[in-house]
């Protein structure tokens, strides 16, 4: 009965989310302030409800209830009890529930606001993120029922069903299938959660930004309310995108942390357009500009969370991301388009009310250089989007699916990437309004003398490769730009203030948050750079087939076989086989790596565990390939010596700082008048 219960709460919960949007609507037609509260407080009810109905499918899935398709599909009874908790969104009916509660507690958070002065947008809010809820439960109710039960039908076949079908008969499995090895990690505990937060929270930005088209409010006013929303969400979306690279290089076993996988690709995208997004309206908040481009960016920005949603889920896509092929495809193609087209039409309608209130008049001011960021942002997401579905486009024309790899994006995108970074060391010397090349030089030379300074030291000392010399110079420009504004900041109260220097930078950093939250970001981007480049450029790679007491050799490391093991861990359903090899450089002895191959009973996969070693310098990565006991070759290994990649993950640390220091809540007091919509304006003027 509670496979029952948890979809009879989940058919309710789509009902009310149904009438919270009718009466959102018929409130804000009819100007009933009733329909929209009574609208509001169904809202909050979808949270304890879909609450209930998840703690059914945890249940299910903790007690190994196997009548049911999705625990049957997901989990086994050799599966730790966390691993059956994290199977919730380890598959596709799962996630798409998972991905509504969260959808269901932003929506109640957002709407518990005070909303004294912007009563006009709660209805059209409660409309925009309800259908948005509304839509991914229909997927659970009539395409992926998590709660569906197993059912022997009269020809033999086995289905997952809502209701009994005629002449069938239930089936009982004695044990399920389990989830694919490469998702029992600890990194299954938080990266999809993360990924999954950054999706649901930037529809909160979206859904204010379609409320302010409808009402006609043309000022910053939705701007200011979603900006922490728009933070954290792109907290999440980037955290959740290191841990996935975080997670492949430690399970996937080919000694890298990225491969340009369509399903990378497509949480990557709306990360590129939210990133734009935050960069861009500080420009509407500073100066009333780009008013239209910032709602096409969180019009794009909400596209592509529902198109990267899509592409997961559809089987469109071939990756070890993706679910399986579902009938959910179409359904998920319609809502894009249909909402895509509405937000497009709306923007269309009040196109002439988002006029900017000043005008761009110098190239090197602070708002252009901005909008430049912007561009490139947007180049980036052009290759990306095109290289995802070129492939499919190619299958649709052609009938033959061609592949695109790495080496086209890196070699489209490097560039890019490299103005961004050179951007992100100008654009904070610039002033806003104007800037000309004597006052940007003026400022900039020592930072720019010092990276040279660097990167000659580099050549003489590390490399002389030109493109890394490149990257390391525009790291080391955009590092001392950080350090020199902290310093001049700092300084500057100090003198102003009486207080001893680390005094000063500790209240100019309290008293300046968004601001030096932003360098403490881009400082962890480049922390980050130096991890891509070692990586990208100096990896090398060796493989061989040794005996006990031959070794390896690659870039001063000796890697020496020493023995191997394989035994059945029966409580795990797993067979282990680990190699024991000690590592040297020279003749020094460093430390003794166990890569291990786990076979997984229950799903008939290997997974292919490292022995890595770890520096700042960089990693030295073991992989066992291959080694049987019957066989007198010996034990195949690869070797990766990895420079510099622990940069990438001490960055993301430092990058969690400074979103954390760029968030956390100022209090400054909201301002006396809020910017009237140039419309308004007219018709005062008018009168």
């Amino acid at each position: 009965m509670l496979a029952e219960f948890g979809y009879g709460i989940l058919l309710v919960t789509f009902l009310l989310t149904l009438y919270c949007i009718s009466a959102a609507l018929l409130g804000a037609l009819n100007k009933s302030l009733a329909l929209v509260e009574s609208a509001r407080r169904a809202m909050f009810l979808t949270f304890p409800l879909l609450s209930l109905s998840a703690l059914a499918l945890v249940a299910l899935l903790l007690r190994g209830d196997f009548n049911v398709q999705f625990v049957y599909e997901v989990t086994s009874r050799s599966m730790p009890i966390y691993l059956k908790i994290t199977a919730w969104w380890g598959g596709q009916a799962g996630s798409l529930l998972f991905w509504s509660w969260l959808m269901s507690a932003f929506t109640a958070l957002a709407a518990m606001r005070r909303w004294d002065r912007d009563q006009e947008f709660l209805p059209w809010v409660l409309v925009v993120s309800g259908g948005t809820l509304a839509f991914f439960l229909a997927l659970n109710v009539f395409f992926e029922n998590p709660f569906a039960r197993l059912y022997r039908l009269p020809d033999g076949t086995i289905g997952g069903y809502t209701f009994q079908p005629a002449l069938s008969t239930p089936v009982y499995p004695s044990d399920g299938r389990g989830l694919n090895p490469l998702l029992r990690h600890p990194g299954m505990i938080i990266h999809p959660p993360m990924l999954y937060l950054g999706f649901v929270a930037f529809v909160i930005p979206y859904a204010f930004a379609i409320a302010a088209l409808v009402t006609g409010r043309t000022d910053d006013r939705w701007i200011r309310i979603t900006r922490r929303w728009s933070l954290w969400a792109w907290l999440f979306l980037s955290l959740g995108l290191v841990l996935g690279g975080r997670w492949a290089y430690d399970v996937l076993g080919w000694g890298g942390y990225w491969a340009w996988d369509p399903v990378e690709i497509a949480a990557f995208m709306p990360w590129l357009t939210g990133t734009a997004f935050l960069h861009s309206v500080m420009i509407q908040e500073k100066r009333g500009m780009l008013k239209q481009w910032n709602m096409v960016l969180i019009i794009l920005t909400y596209s592509l969370v529902i198109f990267g949603t899509f592409l997961t889920r559809s089987g469109v896509l071939s990756s070890v991301h993706s679910f399986a092929q579902s009938a959910i495809g179409p359904a998920f193609f319609v809502f894009i388009g249909v909402t895509f087209a509405l937000s497009v039409g709306l923007l269309i309608h009040r196109w002439g009310d988002l006029r900017a209130e000043a005008e761009m008049k110098s190239l090197l001011s602070r708002e252009a250089l901005f909008l430049l960021n912007n561009l490139l942002f947007i180049s980036i997401l052009i290759v990306c989007f095109w290289g995802v579905i070129f492939p499919l486009i190619s299958e649709l024309v052609t009938g033959q699916k061609v592949t695109v790899g790495p080496p086209f994006y890196e070699r489209a995108n490097a560039p890019l990437f490299a103005a961004l970074m050179l951007l992100m060391g100008v654009a904070p010397l610039s002033a806003w309004g104007h800037s000309t090349v004597q006052t940007l030089g003026r400022a900039l030379w020592k930072p720019a003398v010092g990276a040279l300074l660097i990167t000659l030291l580099l050549y003489f000392t590390y490399t002389r490769n030109a493109i890394a010399l490149i990257g390391f110079f525009l790291v080391a420009l955009v590092v001392l730009v950080a350090v020199y504004e902290f310093w001049r900041g700092a300084r500057a109260r100090q003198r102003a203030q009486q207080e001893n220097f680390f005094q000063a930078l500790i209240r100019l950093i309290a008293r300046n948050r968004r601001r030096y939250g932003g360098y403490i970001i881009h400082l962890s981007m480049m922390m980050m750079a130096i991890g891509i480049l070692g990586i990208e450029l100096f990896q090398t790679e060796t493989q061989g087939t040794l005996g006990v007491g031959e070794e390896l050799s690659l870039q001063g490391y000796r890697l020496v076989y020493r023995d191997v093991a394989r035994w059945d861990d029966l409580a795990g359903g797993v067979n282990h086989t680990r190699a024991v090899v000690e590592l040297y450089r020279g003749e020094r002895y460093l430390t003794t790596l166990a890569p291990r191959i786990d076979f997984y009973y229950d799903a008939q996969q290997n997974m292919t565990i490292p022995g890595v070693r770890s520096t700042l310098a960089d990693d030295v990565y073991v992989l066992l390939l291959y080694w049987e006991p019957v066989s007198a070759q010996g034990a195949t290994f690869k070797l990766y010596v990895n420079p510099l990649v622990n940069w990438l993950w001490l960055g993301s640390l430092v990058f969690l700082l400074g979103v954390i220091v760029a968030a956390w809540p100022e209090r400054d007091p909201e301002p006396a008048s809020v910017r009237v919509p140039r419309s308004a304006r007219q018709t005062s003027s008018a009168d």
